[in-house]
């Protein structure tokens, strides 16, 4: 059934590609790929299983949370101390780095838009930024604060985010095709986003804070592939089969904390409006979500994992991907409990 609906959505014209990869008790339900893309050389090129995307927000969970939470067990970074205790640029004293992983820190959800041409020093813009609420209090999504994050991490470690999340994270973990900026070969296998001037915009991250800060950020920058991406989720699933992070620690990543929120992951809790994985999926389900058109849904219950990677923002920025993630997740949801009856 969800496979028909992933077709429609080709042949209508709502997403240019995609590839879907659906596991129930580490079993491959679904790998699918479907539809095409133009790359930077006005050619058209079909969407494989291995066609690497640009995940965009799925870089906060993906890098930036497994990297935190790897320092966090080895005591080299503290949840609970402030932001300015390890970058000493940002002035608002009160913001602690759990506010940053919670999205609880009052910093606005971007800064002032400016093109891809467009120069700027992405730091300074944060560290000017006033606060719009009181920290710790309320949940309001923040790129800056994951942006804050990847710096510390680089300060702590004194490495690049790009280097040892490749190294700490993504290499031990089996994410052989995860990493920010795709190497010149690779940007062929990599899905376009949208078009920028005259040519489409391939293997070069589309966010613009990250392009603006080198391709590598706490909020965004990643390209990964579905398979990838499902094993990711699959260590948050069975984190006692890992032994990079202690899984007591990832497991409380995606416990919920307050209004859909855990650390880093976005938590159903079965209340105020649905996620992306609409409203059936169990309470205690985890997530995130990509502008590109990206997303990844645990249901730890049923030991489902999905991952749907697409290049929605091809077409253009206003899409029509809330909708269609809600309705597929709601469809493979349906699927799976059809089995379970």
């Amino acid at each position: 059934m969800y496979e028909n609906y992933i077709n429609s959505l080709i042949e209508n014209k709502e997403l240019p590609g995609a590839v879907l990869y659906v596991t129930k008790k580490k079993q491959i339900q679904c790998c699918k790929a479907v539809g095409s893309f133009i790359g930077a050389d006005e050619k058209n090129y079909p969407v494989k299983e291995n066609t690497l995307f640009d995940v965009a927000s799925l870089t906060k969970v993906v890098a930036t949370l497994p990297a935190s939470l790897l320092l966090v067990s080895k005591g080299d970074l503290h949840l609970e101390k402030q932001v300015q205790h390890y970058l000493p640029d940002f002035r608002h004293k009160k913001v602690k780095v759990e506010d940053l992983l919670t999205h609880r820190s009052g910093l606005p959800p971007d800064l002032p838009y400016v093109a891809r041409d467009g120069q700027r020093d992405v730091m300074e813009g944060i560290y000017q930024t006033e606060l719009r609420q009181d920290p710790g209090i309320s949940v309001a999504y923040s790129d800056l604060g994951m942006i804050l994050l990847g710096k510390i991490i680089e300060k702590i470690t004194g490495q690049p985010l790009d280097t040892f999340t490749k190294e700490h994270i993504f290499t031990p973990w089996g994410l052989q095709n995860t990493g920010y900026n795709p190497t010149s070969n690779m940007k062929a296998f990599s899905a376009s986003t949208e078009k920028f001037g005259t040519r489409y915009i391939q293997g070069e991250v589309h966010d613009e804070k990250a392009l603006h800060l080198g391709g590598v950020s706490g909020s965004a920058g990643l390209f990964s592939t579905a398979k990838d991406i499902a094993k990711f989720a699959e260590h948050f699933l069975y984190p006692e089969e890992q032994d990079v992070i202690p899984p007591d620690l990832m497991r409380l990543a995606t416990l919920h904390k307050q209004s859909n929120r855990g650390l880093g992951f976005e938590v159903w809790n079965r209340e105020g409006d649905p996620l992306s994985c609409g409203q059936n999926w169990p309470k205690g389900s985890f997530g995130h979500t990509g502008f590109t058109g990206t997303s990844v849904w645990v249901d730890p219950q049923n030991e489902l994992i999905v991952a749907f990677l697409t290049n929605a923002v091809h077409y253009g920025r206003s899409t029509n991907i809330r909708t269609i993630r809600k309705t597929l997740h709601s469809m493979i949801y349906s699927s799976i409990q059809g089995e379970n009856s």
